[in-house]
């Protein structure tokens, strides 16, 4: 499948016209127009809703089912100015070719510059211009693919493309499948503002049934003090109700360390640890906590009582980072601190499944400060240690390393620094040779370059139990409940 953006450089092409042609050239193609509805656009982006429109635009491609689509671009006239800047995150957003329209009256070499220039440090393949004159095409470095009733060459148009998963296609498959999955998720944090509000726009949406551990006044005193109406539909348990039923249970699972029905209730006034034990029995499909309580205080029940997957000997994390234009893998940045070559090695492997389970093709950059024999030292060589297990382990999954950052993700640093790496500079899938390495990366690409990370996901339990940062915004909350509603789905089959 391909999409391709046409993006004009002037007012004076005739957009229709242009995508219509360039459509009739490539095989079942169709035209799509993202301002079919233009009041939509204007509403949605005007309210700071960008995402949620370009989420809508994927949705709506989608459901066209062609494997070839052509998306009119926005001109920059007089009613549209502002809108016309969405045509790079377009471009972004579809994993789409780009072409420039032009024509005689504006199709100069400075017109075509200025329009290659918006698109410059864009993870955007330019194809070349349509309309306006060779000449001027050639002065911007651009190819020229012909006058539009007299195109040349659009076959290049289709040809195979790298898979890169755009955020706001990440963002609509996570939704669709939490949608069809339609999970009970348990949320121990039940009166916790976020939390709450989350749980709204969930059931608002769809997303999954969520169930608030918290007396119910508390839970509506929270939701009427940051206006938040909550539907009937989320259910709201008072947790001391709950206990005794998980009593005997619980001394069940926990009978090789002796554990007395004393203690039993006594452990269960936590509520991840109640919430946990929900799930162990089967009465919810997942957990997500963290919003106030510790990585530690969510994870350690689930060690407890959950146990790790068939196969699995660490439980391990990954964030999604939804970068401008590509979604990226980071494992492990949230629970082993200093993993040995094996564990090393069965991170990798998980990460790469889980980025492969969400649509994204994995190829795996194990991270180290030296890349392939640049270096040397024990940790350059437990990583690459790490590798070659990976290699014998798992020969299906493309992984390279030690790489360095740049090298794994730059493809100019990966021409010079590893020209032979299957992976060097179209890595997917970051894996950091430690957990202090991993955190302070993630926080620092979320924080300095303003990106959202979806996560952390827990890899390695027999049931989905994720946490949360104590810094999560509401939109993180949401996202952890979609992903935690499809792992559950997943462990499933």
């Amino acid at each position: 499948m391909a999409n391709i953006l046409i993006v004009p450089v002037c007012v004076h092409v005739d957009m229709a016209s242009v995508a219509k042609t360039v459509a009739s050239g490539l095989p079942d193609a169709v035209v799509f127009n993202p301002l079919a509805d233009a009041s939509e656009a204007e509403q949605l982006i005007g309210a700071g809703k960008s995402d949620d429109w370009f989420d809508l635009l994927v949705g709506r491609v989608a459901e066209l089912d062609k494997p070839n689509v052509v998306i009119q671009g926005i001109q920059n006239d007089a009613e549209r100015a502002f809108l016309s800047v969405q045509n790079v995150e377009l471009a972004t957003s579809f994993n789409a070719r780009v072409v420039f329209a032009s024509s005689n009256e504006c199709g100069t070499a400075t017109r075509l510059k200025l329009a290659k220039q918006s698109f410059a440090g864009k993870n955007v393949e330019i194809m070349g211009v349509i309309g306006g004159s060779a000449e001027a095409a050639k002065d911007a470095g651009l190819p020229y693919l012909g006058k539009p009733d007299a195109l040349e060459g659009v076959s290049k148009l289709v040809a195979p493309q790298e898979p890169r998963m755009s955020p706001a296609q990440f963002r609509f498959n996570m939704m669709e499948s939490a949608r069809k999955a339609n999970k009970r998720i348990v949320l121990p944090e039940g009166a916790e503002p976020r939390t709450v509000h989350a749980a709204a726009i969930c059931h608002e949406k769809g997303i999954a049934r969520c169930v608030l551990l918290a007396p119910r006044p508390a839970v509506l005193a929270v939701a009427q003090e940051i206006g938040v109406e909550l539907p009937d539909s989320v259910e709201i348990i008072d947790p001391d109700t709950l206990i005794e039923q998980y009593v005997a249970p619980m001394c069940e699972l926990r009978k090789s360390k002796g554990l007395t029905p004393e203690q039993a209730r006594e452990q269960l006034k936590d509520t991840v640890v109640l919430g946990t034990m929900m799930m162990a029995q089967n009465d919810v499909d997942g957990l997500v906590s963290g919003a106030v309580h510790t990585t530690a205080n969510t994870i350690r029940p689930a060690f407890q009582l959950i146990k790790t997957a068939p196969g699995a000997s660490i439980v391990s994390s990954v964030f999604f980072m939804l970068l401008p234009g590509q979604v990226l893998v980071y494992g492990d940045c949230a629970v082993n601190p200093n993993p040995t070559p094996d564990q090393l090695a069965e991170i990798a492997i998980q990460s790469a499944d889980s980025a492969k389970a969400f649509g994204i093709e994995p190829r795996v950059a194990m991270i180290s400060y030296s890349t392939g024999t640049s270096g040397a030292g024990p940790d350059v060589e437990a990583v690459a240690a790490a590798v070659e297990l990976v290699k014998q382990q798992r020969p299906d999954i493309a992984v390279d390393g030690p790489l360095q950052y740049d090298a794994a993700s730059v493809a100019s640093v990966a021409k010079s620094k590893a020209p032979n790496s299957p992976v060097a500079g179209k890595a997917t899938v970051f894996i950091f040779p430690d957990l202090n390495t991993g955190n302070c990366t993630y926080k620092a690409v979320q924080r300095n370059a303003n990106v959202l990370s979806v996560g952390p996901m827990l890899q390695g339990l027999r049931k989905p139990v994720n946490d949360l940062s104590r810094g999560a915004l509401v939109e993180d909350i949401v996202y952890t409940i979609a992903l935690t509603a499809i792992q559950s789905e997943q462990m499933a089959k």
